[in-house]
């Protein structure tokens, strides 16, 4: 534990931990260690653990159950997806720490299917930033950026991470929107099990989302994988009592 942590009371800085690790180790429905095993593993007394359990039960991450132990729950996001949505400001508006990580970037041929969302021919250099989000100190998503290199001249020297949305909108004057996402589901591959913590073929949510700007010329294309566990999304639609709705 950090030298913040041992000043803080015992159970508490047991209950950070554990937080932690109920984040970014555990799926909703597992069960934790129990008690003595926690205790022996941390070198406190069972009382120092019920109290720091105590804590996760009041946070929301674990419910407790006598004579069974100590369960997580599911603790999902509930991210509404809109024209105009923005995950990070999102999460500010909910009090949720975040930041957002620059993995990688380059200008790199694109893939056949995102080259002609641009109307562009397969291996078209595009810039592409693989960035990954973290909430509450856990990573929840990684995402794959792609932009047209023609409307974000200097892209390369100017991001070095957090949110890309502000650096369109302050730097270039681009406010996008989305145009169109598609929503899927996945598995967990190596790179996703090292950048998301999440087990061997955990499920993860795909969005990809094609981004144009006020005129409705396309400048972006996303593509995010998050830990299912972790996130959810809904999509509202407006009243229309005109619509039809069939079955």
């Amino acid at each position: 534990m950090s030298r913040q942590a041992l000043r803080e009371p015992r159970y508490q800085a047991l209950a950070d931990t554990l937080a932690q690790e109920v984040r970014t180790h555990f799926q909703p429905g597992q069960w934790l260690p129990g008690e003595t095993r926690l205790a022996r593993r941390f070198s406190v007394n069972r009382h120092t653990v019920r109290r720091a359990l105590d804590e996760l039960v009041r946070a929301g991450l674990v419910t407790r159950h006598q004579g069974l132990g100590t369960l997580v729950v599911d603790h999902r996001l509930d991210y509404a997806v809109s024209a105009a949505s923005k995950v990070t400001h999102h999460l500010a508006e909910r009090g949720i720490a975040s930041r957002t990580e620059c993995l990688h970037q380059a200008l790199t041929p694109a893939p056949e299917g995102v080259a002609m969302r641009f109307g562009l021919g397969a291996e078209t250099p595009l810039i592409a930033v693989d960035t990954l989000r973290w909430v509450d100190d856990a990573p929840l998503m990684r995402l794959r950026h792609w932009f047209d290199p023609e409307r974000v001249p200097g892209w390369l020297e100017r991001y070095r991470g957090g949110s890309t949305r502000a650096l369109l909108d302050q730097h270039y004057g681009l406010r996008l929107h989305r145009l169109r996402v598609r929503i899927e589901a996945n598995i967990a591959d190596r790179d996703d099990q090292r950048l998301l913590c999440c087990a061997d073929q955990a499920p993860l949510l795909q969005l990809t989302s094609d981004n144009v700007d006020a005129d409705g010329t396309l400048v972006e294309v996303s593509i995010s994988r998050a830990r299912a566990d972790r996130l959810a999304y809904h999509i509202d639609f407006p009243d229309s009592p005109t619509d039809e709705v069939s079955s």
